[in-house]
């Protein structure tokens, strides 16, 4: 008998093998941050695979039993799991009925796969059992979870469970047996509320770091995944939003002018006074790929500042050094956009401006930082709030701050 190399190999083998496979093919290199993210083992206790959301376990036989694309297919599967975030976005839908939140999860997520299986040309297959019906296309998690809860007629069967189960099939080329892909971990217990941020944040950057290898690479870019990083508010209110919360007047209190307002019941109280909004500065990235941007951004920066007043806005153009620096009162806010002249060159080396804000002593109220994205040396060390625009296809994720994707 004929023995391939493929039996030849340990289930662990095969599941690294499938990782580096999945990570170098143009259909799923998108997906190679998210593998990386959390640990994977083989467990003989596990009859298929699982994952908390982080982790993922893959069972010894289930994996030897497995094609080579169904293998990649599980894979696929147990990261879209990570990708959603389902086990911490969804876990009350798993404390109303764990095995129908199980299914919903699934439906879901499979048909991605099977998405996957037909741009790739069978590269990556969803395995028997796998739960798929195309009546489900366009719904979230929640609502294939109250589809299937108006289907069976059934109002929840409590939190307990956590085997991924399933109705076969259905309408639209349904797979699966009904016992479901893969079971799902819904207890993070052990993880407080920051370790889940501390996640979400991970697997988002993560996500990112894909696609922007992809779209290095050549690979081909995924609607579902840009569903999940795109972002869902418009940068000009975000923008606005940011500003006014940290740039927003001060108020204080003082006793050199009593509260009239209390005086009628004897109360002597102080009054509050309104103190100038403090300055602003604006980095601006000067590479070749943000200067597009460059006019918009600063018109929507003016409109904001003459609506804040703050006491001045810095304006700073950088490459590997602040190349220009800009300084507009609250008499000549209306020009900012009009008056500036960028300044700079190659090189983009964000590092540079707060250490030029500490070196000339200049302590804005928070920085709003212009940039493509794709800053060399780190994210800078910061002492005000900092707000990221980031423009053109770069979804870089900085390590402080807040971000903001303009799309102009």
């Amino acid at each position: 008998m004929f023995i391939t190399q493929t039996q030849t190999l340990s289930p662990l083998k095969r599941l690294e093998r499938a990782h580096v496979e999945l990570m170098s093919h143009p259909e799923t290199m998108e997906y190679a941050g998210v593998i990386l993210v959390g640990k994977y083992e083989v467990r003989k206790d596990v009859p298929t695979a699982r994952t908390n959301g982080v982790d993922a376990q893959y069972g010894e036989a289930f994996v030897a039993g497995l094609s080579e694309s169904d293998l990649r297919g599980l894979i696929i599967h147990e990261n879209l799991h990570k990708v959603f975030q389902h086990t911490f976005l969804w876990k009350h839908l798993y404390e109303i009925d764990a095995k129908r939140a199980n299914k919903a999860c699934d439906y879901v997520i499979n048909l991605i796969i099977k998405d996957i299986d037909r741009r790739s040309n069978g590269f990556v297959t969803l395995p028997k059992g796998g739960l798929y019906d195309e009546k489900y296309r366009g719904m979230s998690s929640q609502e294939v979870f109250d589809a299937l809860a108006d289907e069976s007629g059934d109002e929840g069967e409590g939190g307990e469970g956590g085997e991924g189960g399933g109705e076969g099939g259905g309408e639209g080329g349904g797979d699966g047996d009904g016992a479901g892909l893969d079971e799902h971990d819904w207890d993070t217990g052990d993880l407080t509320p920051e370790d889940v941020e501390s996640v979400k944040r991970e697997i988002d950057q993560a996500i990112r770091q894909g696609q922007l290898m992809a779209g290095k690479m050549g690979g081909n870019k995924s609607q579902a995944l840009a569903d999940v990083t795109e972002p869902k508010v418009d940068w000009r209110e975000q923008l606005r939003e940011f500003l006014s919360a940290f740039a927003a007047g001060k108020d204080i209190s003082t006793w050199q002018r009593v509260n009239r307002r209390w005086l009628q019941h004897d109360v002597y109280m102080p009054s509050t006074v309104s103190e100038t909004v403090g300055r602003i500065a604006v980095a601006a990235d000067t590479s070749g790929s943000v200067f597009s941007a460059m006019g918009p951004f600063l018109a929507e920066m003016q409109a904001i500042a003459m609506t804040l007043k703050p006491e001045k806005v810095d304006v700073l153009y950088w490459d590997t050094d602040v190349t220009r620096h800009e300084m507009y009162g609250q008499d000549h806010l209306d020009k900012l956009a009009g008056s500036t002249k960028p300044l700079g060159g190659g090189g983009t080396d964000v590092r540079c401006v707060p250490k030029y804000l500490k070196a000339n002593q200049i302590k804005p109220e928070c920085v709003v930082v212009l940039t493509d994205g794709e800053v060399y040396g780190g994210w800078g060390e910061w002492d005000c709030p900092v707000l990221w625009c980031i423009v053109g296809d770069c979804k870089a994720v900085p390590s402080v701050g807040k971000v903001i994707y303009v799309d102009l």
